[in-house]
């Protein structure tokens, strides 16, 4: 499976932006799709994930209300909507993916990694 992310840049505090991430290969192996970032000397951690029926949602406690991930099946794609930005979601925002049926926040539970996207939101 094949990951790419789309949509990064730079924002002011307060702003939006749009994550976009498309599947290609071997997508029929994919069931739940996952957003992790890193900010520059931190380790890698969980935003958000979706399950397959994309009715089963998961939020890192930090985003929640901020954030919406949602996916598209037909596309193979994953999203991420970040509105209320603040300078702590500065990071490269990573897309993954996992065969696991139920959302996981674990990043050993992912086995596709996207190649990631700048996201810097300035004050």
């Amino acid at each position: 499976v094949q990951l790419v992310e789309s949509g990064g840049g730079l924002v002011q505090a307060g702003g939006s932006l749009r994550l976009s991430c498309a599947a290609s290969g071997r997508t029929f192996g994919i069931n739940t799709l996952g957003w992790f970032r890193q900010a520059p000397g931190k380790e890698r951690e969980f935003v958000a994930a979706i399950g397959w029926s994309a009715t089963s949602t998961d939020y890192a406690d930090s985003v929640k209300g901020r954030f919406t991930i949602s996916r598209d099946i037909a596309r193979n794609a994953v999203y991420l909507q970040m509105n209320s930005l603040k300078p702590e979601d500065t990071a490269v925002y990573y897309c993954a993916a996992t065969a696991m049926l139920r959302t996981s926040t674990r990043l050993a539970d992912f086995d596709s990694w996207g190649q990631g996207t700048q996201v810097t939101v300035s004050s």
